[in-house]
C-alpha cells in the first residue's frame, strides 16, 4: 500500500507542473489537489486502439535518459489538424442513419470529444473525389462571371461543411481548385492525361489534349487572368452567403501534374502572373493567399513566386504534399517566417491497413519536424474500398459499408487522433534530444505538455523520457503509438 501511495504522489507531482520562464516548476505536495488526475497516457496497437494506460513510472531525474524534451527550445506554432471536404465524403456519410452520421461528425469536429479537427481543406469545383466533373461556370467566354454558380455544391459540400460547423463553429477552411473552367484552358478539357493503365474508366480526352509538366495549360492572357481571379472572388462571396467563411486559398492543386481527373499544369512563372491578379481580389475580401500546392521536391518552383516582386507581396504561406515533402526543409530554412501547411495526406490503396498507418506516422513526423504549422488528412470518409469516380482506390479516416449501412474508424483515424485530440491550435512544437528520436513534443497554450511516441519494434520497449527535473519511464507496447499528456495544476 505504501508503494502504491508513493507512486501516486510522484505521478501527481509530475503532472501538476507548470511552465515558467522556460523551465518546469513542480509544486509541493501541499499544493496538490487530492484525487485530481494530471497525467494521461493513451496507446494504440493494431489489435487494441485508443486504450488508456495506467502503469506509468515517474521518478526524479537521475542517470541517463533516452530522450529529453528541451523546454527552453520552442519551435513552430501549430495552427491545427484536419482533413478535406470531398463530395464522396458526404455521399458516403449520407448512406448512414442520421444518428450514426451525427455521431461521426461529433467525433470528428466537437472540441475535446474525438479528433478535434480545427482546420480543413475543400475544393473549388471538382476534384478527383467528386461525383463527376463540374466547375462553377462552364459558360464559354463569360469573363464577367454572370453565370457563376455553386448550385452543385449546395447538394454536397455545403451541407457537409455546415454539418461540421454545427459541432465546431470556429472551424477554419481553405480552398483550392483542381482545374479552372475548361474554357479557360488551352485544351478545353478538365483533364490532362489519358486514363491510366489498369483504370477501366473514360474521361473523353483526346491525345492532342494531353498536358505536360512544365507547361501552362491555363490561357496566359490578361482577360483570362482577370476572369479567373473574379471566379475565386465569386466563390468566396457565394459561400459567405451560406454562412461559410473561407479564410485562405491556394491557386492550384499540384500544378506540375497532368492527371486523368480534374487538373491543370502551370509553370511557376505562370502562377506568379496569375497571383498578381488574384492577390488584390483576395485582399479585398480579407482572404489569405498561399502558394501551392507544391508536389515536387524542387525549391526553385517556390523561389520563383516568393522572389517575384509582383506576386510575393501577396503570399502568406506555402502548401506542400506528396513529393513536395522533399522541399519543405529548404523552404523553411530560407523563409523561416513563412507559414507552411502539409496540404494532403498521401492516399494509400483503399486497404486502410496498419502498415500504411505506420507509413503515415513517418509523414506526419517528417512534415512537423521540418516546420509545418498544420497537417491535413485527405479523404474524410469513403465507401468501403475507397474507389473514386476515376477508379482510384484510396484510404480514408472512415469507411462506410454500403450494404449494411454501417461505418468504422480506420487505423489512420486513430493515429490522427493521437495528435489532434491533444495538440491544440497555438501549441508550440519543442525540440527533443537523445538517442531515441521517434517522437514529437508540444506545449499547448494552457501549458499542458503533449508527447507522441511510436515504438516501431515488435517487442515492448522501455523508454526514459526526461521532462524538466522528472523522468517518465513507460514500457511501450510493441508496434504501438502512444500519447502522453502532462497537465498543469
Amino acid at each position: 500500500m505504501k508503494t502504491f501511495f508513493h507512486i501516486m504522489v510522484i505521478l501527481l507531482l509530475l503532472s501538476s507542473c507548470f511552465r515558467h520562464s522556460g523551465v518546469i516548476v513542480y509544486p509541493t505536495s501541499e499544493e496538490i489537489e487530492p484525487g485530481k488526475k494530471f497525467v494521461e497516457w493513451v496507446a494504440s496497437t493494431q489489435d487494441v486502439l485508443w486504450a488508456p494506460q495506467n502503469d506509468l513510472t515517474i521518478t526524479e531525474a537521475s542517470g541517463e535518459a533516452d530522450v529529453e524534451v528541451e523546454l527552453k527550445n520552442s519551435l513552430q506554432t501549430i495552427d491545427g489538424f484536419g482533413a478535406c471536404f470531398n463530395e464522396l465524403g458526404w455521399t458516403s456519410l449520407s448512406l448512414l442513419s442520421k444518428k450514426d452520421r451525427e455521431t461521426v461528425m461529433q467525433e470528428l469536429f466537437t472540441p475535446g470529444v474525438g479528433a478535434n479537427f480545427t482546420i480543413c481543406r475543400m475544393p473549388v469545383g471538382a476534384n478527383d473525389f467528386s461525383r463527376n466533373w463540374y466547375s462553377c461556370n462552364e459558360v464559354n467566354c463569360d469573363f464577367e462571371m454572370k453565370h457563376f454558380t455553386i448550385a452543385n455544391d449546395l447538394k454536397t459540400l455545403v451541407p457537409f461543411i455546415k454539418n461540421a460547423q454545427k459541432y465546431n463553429p470556429s472551424l477554419k477552411l481553405w480552398a483550392s481548385p483542381w482545374s479552372p473552367p475548361a474554357w479557360m484552358k488551352y485544351n478545353k478539357h478538365y483533364a490532362e492525361a489519358m486514363p491510366w493503365k489498369g483504370f477501366n474508366v473514360e474521361n473523353g480526352l483526346r491525345p492532342d489534349q494531353v498536358g505536360t509538366e512544365g507547361s501552362d495549360m491555363f490561357i496566359q492572357e490578361d482577360k483570362y487572368f482577370k476572369a479567373y481571379a473574379l471566379y475565386f472572388a465569386k466563390f468566396i462571396e457565394e459561400y459567405r452567403k451560406q454562412g461559410i467563411n473561407i479564410g485562405m486559398v491556394m491557386p492550384q492543386n499540384e500544378f506540375n501534374s497532368a492527371q486523368m481527373f480534374p487538373s491543370c499544369t502551370w509553370t511557376a512563372k505562370g502562377l506568379s502572373r496569375f497571383i498578381s491578379y488574384l492577390g488584390p481580389q483576395m485582399q479585398k475580401l480579407n482572404v489569405n493567399l498561399f502558394f501551392g500546392t507544391l508536389e515536387r521536391a524542387d525549391v526553385r518552383l517556390a523561389d520563383t513566386v516568393l522572389n517575384d516582386p509582383l506576386s510575393c507581396k501577396y503570399i502568406k504561406g506555402v502548401g506542400f504534399q506528396w513529393g513536395g515533402k522533399g522541399a519543405i526543409a529548404a523552404i523553411h530554412q530560407r523563409y523561416p517566417d513563412l507559414t507552411i501547411y502539409q496540404t494532403e495526406q498521401e492516399c494509400g490503396d483503399g486497404k486502410n491497413d496498419w502498415q500504411y498507418c505506420v507509413y503515415t506516422w513517418s509523414l506526419i513526423k517528417h512534415y512537423l519536424s521540418n516546420g509545418a504549422n498544420a497537417f491535413m488528412y485527405w479523404n474524410t470518409s469513403l465507401n468501403q474500398g475507397g474507389i473514386s469516380r476515376w477508379g482510384w482506390k484510396q484510404n480514408s479516416l472512415i469507411s462506410v459499408d454500403t450494404v449494411a449501412k454501417t461505418f468504422k474508424y480506420n487505423y489512420e483515424y486513430y493515429l490522427m487522433k493521437h495528435l489532434s485530440h491533444y495538440v491544440k491550435p497555438g501549441a508550440k512544437r519543442y525540440e527533443t534530444t537523445g538517442a531515441f528520436n521517434n517522437l514529437l513534443a508540444f506545449i499547448n497554450p494552457d501549458k499542458s505538455i503533449v508527447i507522441i511516441i511510436q515504438n516501431d519494434n515488435k517487442e515492448d520497449k522501455a523508454v526514459r523520457i526526461k521532462v524538466g527535473d522528472k523522468i517518465v519511464s513507460p514500457s511501450l507496447k510493441g508496434d504501438s503509438f502512444n500519447t502522453f499528456i502532462i497537465k498543469p495544476n
